[in-house]
């Protein structure tokens, strides 16, 4: 079978199943089982795949028809500028929280030797993606899963942002290291029982503790707002992801905490999606 058959077949597979991309889910998967770029698929369509390879294939294509997403079959997701390497322990990126990185470049666009606390890490993709940008800042980044912190910091090292940054395994109660100029954090918002009602992807195969927010969603942000009241220096800025509908809650947990609410910003498909606010 050639390559182009092949893709056609997956793509077919991955359509029955009502996946939303299946032809380009099925060409990034070709890319992965013949270790090639999408442009060796192009011009060498016509090209036979070794028995091996197109076994690899056939068994990327089942796994990805059941849901598991292609961003952990590849261990590959792109972000901001970046590509980052993830697996079933971390997040997937995602579109929406570039959102955060642009915030943060505008904010600083004048400053420089910044010191930078992200909340649960994960991947690392927000704060690598401002160390890349922005060259004499620092960062800290804590989270409470071991593997977590492995993928950020073999995230950090692929960057070359590693000498810039420091990891902990904390929980956000527990950390107590330092006062910083900005502090960021995408927690877990998401109500406990609403989970298993995500898309498939996202409810069997994404990390559980990094999107269960507790009965009402605000359980883990909670922990986060008080923390960063106690961690961020005067007027220092907080930037924090929410859920679509949690805004005016969020609000009021900030006050009350000792934030000014400068601004919040909207996501790709226009739903509320994080706070900026500055500690008074």
């Amino acid at each position: 079978m050639n390559i182009q058959s092949a893709i056609t077949q997956g793509a077919k597979i991955l359509k029955d199943k009502f996946c939303l991309n299946p032809y380009l889910d099925s060409e990034i998967l070709m890319s992965k089982a013949i270790n090639k770029d999408k442009k060796y698929l192009i011009l060498n369509s016509k090209e036979k795949i070794e028995e091996i390879n197109l076994n690899l294939f056939k068994k990327l294509i089942n796994e990805r028809s059941k849901g598991k997403p292609v961003s952990h079959l590849t261990n590959k997701k792109l972000f901001w500028n970046s590509e980052f390497y993830v697996t079933e322990d971390t997040l997937i990126p995602r579109p929406d929280t570039e959102l955060i990185v642009e915030s943060i470049l505008n904010l600083t666009k004048n400053k420089s030797k910044l010191s930078i606390l992200d909340i649960g890490i994960g991947s690392g993709c927000i704060l690598l993606s401002v160390l890349k940008e922005r060259k004499n800042f620092y960062g800290t980044g804590i989270d409470i899963s071991k593997n977590c912190l492995k993928i950020a910091n073999l995230n950090a090292t692929s960057l070359k942002v590693h000498t810039r940054l420091k990891l902990y395994k904390s929980n956000v109660d527990k950390f107590s290291l330092g006062k910083y100029d900005l502090i960021v954090s995408n927690p877990p918002y998401i109500k406990k029982h609403i989970i298993k009602y995500l898309d498939k992807g996202v409810a069997r195969f994404e990390p559980k503790i990094a999107l269960n927010g507790g009965l009402d969603g605000l359980s883990e942000i909670r922990k986060v707002i008080k923390k960063s009241s106690e961690l961020i220096k005067k007027n220092g800025k907080f930037i924090l992801e929410i859920g679509f509908d949690q805004k005016n809650k969020v609000i009021k947990l900030l006050k009350k905490e000792g934030f000014y609410i400068n601004s919040a910003l909207k996501d790709l498909a226009y739903n509320d999606r994080c706070i900026i606010c500055t500690k008074i």
